[in-house]
């Protein structure tokens, strides 16, 4: 196979089962040998059993890679320092980070109780940034490292009933933009992952036939090439069911209107031109917005 990761090690969260498990077993078959880890509670974060984590080190065992099991909850920072150093002891480093563990706890807005909120940016977003801040001086260290945040179209463009999922999906895609320049001068690479799978988590949102279609195996392609060391950085990969898709944020090249009592007025009546995706980039850096903005001040003074 192509994609070669023998003598890497990865970490993958929330791989007891669903799209975690099949990332596990995945980079173990390609020779990776893979930290599985999975708190083993309910959808919605209660509860927790290592057995699920175990299950599938057992699984991977059976197959001939070779596999540890870990119960951390992402959310208990010093837990997952110790989940980092028992791979980094085991096997001497760390190459790839798979931030995947997360839970749901769908409302409303106007009927969602703030700590339904809370708890749900708490195991997505600190859950990832705990994981990334362990594995970071590892991977600075060695020169070299994967990172893949699991974002979702959630996040990318909303959902009905998410908004604390959404919010964490989006912000895990801030933390990989800026990852991903603060860790290019190590050989760390930062990607995200957006995936359509029938799993736990999305088995009550899809009729049978189309949960028939995505199966989490057809995602795990993205993943490996989001991991390999031919990965690419800063990129947002969707995929389900056998399709692919970037997403990207971009940067319209907007409209000048200086300052003054009526630019309100005016942008109001020219909004449509501000907005124009005619000519749009995928800026490399947060300085693209401003730089984009002096330049038609200069310009305008000319």
């Amino acid at each position: 196979m192509g994609l070669d990761f023998t003598g890497r090690v990865a970490i993958v969260t929330g791989a007891g089962g669903g799209l975690g498990r099949q990332h596990a077993l995945a980079l173990a078959a390609r020779g990776a040998r893979v930290l599985v880890n999975d708190l083993g509670g309910a959808v919605d974060g209660s509860g927790g059993s290592v057995s699920a984590a175990q299950a599938v080190v057992d699984e991977i065992a059976a197959a001939g890679g070779v596999a540890l099991a870990n119960g951390a909850s992402v959310t208990d920072f010093a837990a997952v320092q110790a989940m980092v150093r028992q791979a980094a002891d085991a096997w001497g480093r760390v190459d790839i980070l798979v931030n995947n563990a997360g839970i749901l706890r769908d409302k409303s807005f106007a009927k969602m109780e703030m700590e339904d909120f809370r708890r749900v940016v708490d195991v997505h977003l600190m859950g990832a940034a705990h994981c990334c801040k362990a594995v970071w001086p590892h991977m600075q260290a060695q020169q070299y490292g994967r990172i893949l945040m699991t974002t979702s179209s959630t996040g990318l463009y909303g959902n009905f009933g998410q908004t604390n999922y959404g919010a964490a999906k989006l912000a895990q895609v801030g933390m990989m933009q800026t990852l991903s320049i603060e860790g290019a001068k190590y050989g760390i690479h930062v990607n995200a992952l957006a995936p359509t799978a029938a799993t736990r988590m999305t088995e009550s949102l899809f009729p049978a036939e189309v949960l028939a279609a995505l199966q989490p195996a057809s995602v795990v392609p993205a993943m490996l090439v989001l991991t390999h060391e031919s990965a690419p950085t800063r990129t947002i990969l969707c995929a389900g069911g056998g399709g692919f898709e970037a997403a990207h944020i971009t940067l319209t090249q907007g409209i000048y209107l200086g300052t003054g009592a009526l630019v309100a007025e005016q942008l109001a009546e020219r909004l449509a031109e501000a907005i124009d995706p005619a000519g749009q980039q995928v800026p490399q850096g947060g300085a693209a917005q401003g730089t984009l903005e002096v330049g038609k001040v200069m310009a305008a003074r000319r």
